[in-house]
């Protein structure tokens, strides 16, 4: 594509818009990926005449502060002032938006800031530039005599001065400059500051529009009765007691189950509730989970898939002066977002709009053209803000978004349809988080050194069945399993295999994935190999070690928190060490007893390297958010079924931590030149790990399932 295709000043309102070619080879080349011969012409930035920097996030804000890191980058290079910039969510449109490691328009995986890192510097410094043109040809001075700050741009020379909005119309209908230079650290004025977040005040005074809050003309509100159990199929209902409830608009069979419809969602639910179904169990999945942790156990009695072979684990382990076997247990966990899920469908002209907090906007507006059998310029994406995610909002199989089209499609499409989850429904018809076993045995030489290391996993593939099961090689899901091979310890001979289970639960992605088990069992195994051979669990592993990043982070946790000096009576430390999503984190946790025994988490001391901090504030309250939500599950969390029927429904048998429970944190976030890593998910799997180590030290004993039994 010619450099000079880009986007003309267009007039939206009162507004204008800056739109270019971006030039994103650099950015593709920071992930491996070849430059692409020719690029689409893009919009991320518009500039208003009133001064106004819209930028736009091609990322969904889910809490995360994903609008803020995006704008910050962005803005940083343009040197627009803070308190212009305001973010929008740009639509599904996967030619503009392409994540640049997926390929297809998503929110995950930690990858959103490294992501964007370079392609948004480079918006910025092209638009930047076609400011500077367009002022220093109004005032007839050379471009190198133009100054930007704070969004003014300035000529001393003349003592001229003018704003964004000034030069915008005229910025545009330029050419796109390629290969601008970035700024290096020490000229960032933006990044590396703890700013506002952009989306606070609206959140605070309630103008922020999440999914939960669109109400459209003549909209209905759906229930869905799913199965009680999954995989069952509807065999027949009778909805005469409901169709008596006032306000019932209508009763639609769907795939999933019987839609309930009123104007809303309390009348909608009274009618699901007053419905009598009839379900064909034989393709369901009739097992508990007792019976399903039961099954893992005897397929982890046989060797699975090889991972990763190094040296000669058996021929070690059998000469090993000491040996160490250890099981651990790992439940179906629930994502649990504070806001329930829920999406809305509208049939506009010839249009589909979906509005939706997801996470895969591209992959929703596919799925529904393929569904209605329209082109998938048909389907429009509307991406509203979503109310937490930890992965439920990025379904990688048809979920949400079908059900809800389907629901339009069994209704004629003559209303808006929103449908609207209970936590009740996606506890018991939604995704969870695999149930996985690790079985381990760890071999010590005659001098206390680790000589081998053994891992067998069993688990469910979170990607089996979906578009991306082409990642799967040779009966390996690297991405369900991540964290279980490839120690970052140097042990010389290292087996892991795993046996990928099938099971009728549906399984998605939880905060920090693979690593939410592999981590536990990992870094309790390592602690507990150093222990036995009279080593010290932090210098023990700082020996085995060889990054120097992950050797700083653990020597600067170990600091703050005085590793090594004596603890008060009653108290119990623990150590666990992190290496994921790009990111290094390392914890260092006090636990100690409540009046009935209990255990209970006093401090967390947290050092995390995340590469270039953004916003230290956002980082610190990322690594706070993931380390509670950590905390739940590793204390409280898990979803029970007996005989194939979810016993789990809400917060009242899975609770998450509450503020009086919740820990005191040391935060110390490193700082870095690196480019920056995610910061989503790295500090959530190092915490359960921490709190069984300490419970260790405190009382003997070895956790070796989650979650912990008689805690408070």
């Amino acid at each position: 594509m010619d450099r000079r295709d880009f986007l003309k000043g267009t007039a939206l309102g009162t507004g204008l818009i800056i739109g270019f070619h971006i030039p994103v080879k650099n950015a593709l080349a920071q992930f491996g990926a070849p430059a692409p011969t020719s690029w689409p012409t893009n919009a991320f930035v518009r500039i208003a005449p009133d001064n106004t920097v819209n930028i736009i996030s091609k990322h969904t804000e889910m809490g995360q502060g994903i609008y803020t890191g995006l704008a910050t980058i962005l803005a940083d290079e343009l040197d627009a002032d803070w308190s212009q910039v305001k973010v929008e969510s740009a639509p599904a449109n996967v030619a503009l938006y392409m994540h640049l490691m997926l390929g297809l328009q998503g929110t995950g995986g930690s990858m959103s800031i490294p992501n964007c890192w370079v392609q948004y510097r480079t918006v910025g410094a092209a638009a930047r530039a076609m400011l500077v043109t367009a002022a220093a040809d109004a005032w007839n001075v050379p471009e190198s005599e133009i100054t930007v700050s704070r969004g003014v741009i300035s000529h001393a020379g003349s003592s001229r001065q003018g704003t964004f909005g000034d030069f915008a119309e005229a910025a545009a209908a330029l050419p796109v400059p390629e290969g601008m230079p970035l700024k290096t650290p020490d000229q960032y004025t933006l990044i590396g500051r703890s700013l506002p977040k952009v989306d606070t005040v609206a959140k605070s005074i309630g103008q922020a529009q999440f999914t939960i809050d669109v109400q459209r003309p003549g909209m209905m509100t759906a229930v869905v009765a799913h199965a009680p159990r999954f995989g069952a199929t509807l065999v027949s209902f009778d909805d005469t007691e409901a169709r008596k409830i006032p306000g019932i608009v209508d009763i639609v069979e769907i795939p999933r189950g019987v839609a309930v419809l009123a104007k809303n969602f309390h009348t909608a639910k009274r009618g699901r509730d007053a419905l009598t179904t009839v379900w064909d169990y034989s393709n369901a999945e009739m097992r508990g989970t007792d019976q399903i942790l039961a099954d893992y156990h005897k397929m982890a009695e046989q060797p699975g898939a090889v991972w990763e072979q190094e040296g000669d684990s058996a021929a070690a382990i059998a000469s090993a002066a000491q040996t160490i076997e250890a099981t651990y247990e790992f439940p179906y966990l629930s994502h649990a977002p504070m806001e329930p899920l829920n999406c809305t469908i509208e049939k506009m002209g010839d249009k589909y709009v979906l509005r939706s907090g997801t996470q895969m906007p591209s992959v929703d507006q596919g799925r529904v053209a393929e569904f209605f059998g329209v082109p998938v310029e048909q389907v429009q994406v509307e991406n509203l803000f979503a109310g937490g995610g930890f992965g439920r909002r990025g379904n990688i199989h048809p979920d949400l978004d079908i059900e809800v089209a389907s629901i339009l499609k069994a209704t004629g499409e003559r209303y808006p349809v929103k449908l609207q989850y209970t936590r009740e429904d996606d506890m018991a018809a939604g995704y969870w988080r695999p149930m996985n076993i690790h079985k381990m045995r760890v071999g010590l030489d005659g001098l206390g050194n680790i000589s081998a290391w053994e891992n067998r996993v069993v688990g469910q593939s979170l990607i089996k069945g979906s578009f991306l099961e082409g990642m799967i090689q040779g009966g390996i899901d690297s991405l369900s399993f991540e964290g279980a091979a490839h120690l970052p310890y140097h042990i010389p001979n290292v087996t892991v295999d795993l046996h990928m289970a099938e099971a009728g639960v549906p399984v998605l992605f939880w905060r920090s994935v693979g690593h939410t088990h592999s981590q536990f069992s990992k870094e309790t195994l390592i602690d507990e190999a150093l222990i036995a051979a009279g080593k010290d669990p932090v210098q023990g592993r700082l020996e085995l070690m060889e990054d120097e990043r992950s050797k700083n982070v653990i020597q600067l946790v170990a600091e703050r928190a005085n590793w090594g000096a004596a603890v008060p009576a009653g108290t119990g430390r623990g150590f666990a060490f992190t290496e994921a999503f790009g990111g290094r984190v390392a914890q260092i946790v006090d636990v100690s007893r409540d009046r009935a025994g209990r255990i209970r988490v006093d401090k967390v001391f947290c050092v995390v390297d995340c590469g270039m901090p953004i916003n230290p504030h956002i980082i610190e309250a990322q690594v706070e958010s993931a380390i509670m939500y950590g905390l739940s599950a590793a204390l409280y969390d898990e979803i029970q079924m007996q005989d194939g029927v979810v016993q789990t429904a809400n917060f009242h048998n899975y609770p998450v931590i509450r503020m009086h429970q919740a820990p005191e944190f040391d935060v110390h976030i490193v700082n870095s030149d690196v480019d920056p890593s995610g910061i989503g998910e790295p500090a959530t799997p190092g915490i359960a790990p921490a709190v069984a180590n300490a419970w260790f030290q405190l009382t003997g004993v070895r956790v070796r399932s989650l979650p912990f039994e008689g805690v408070a």
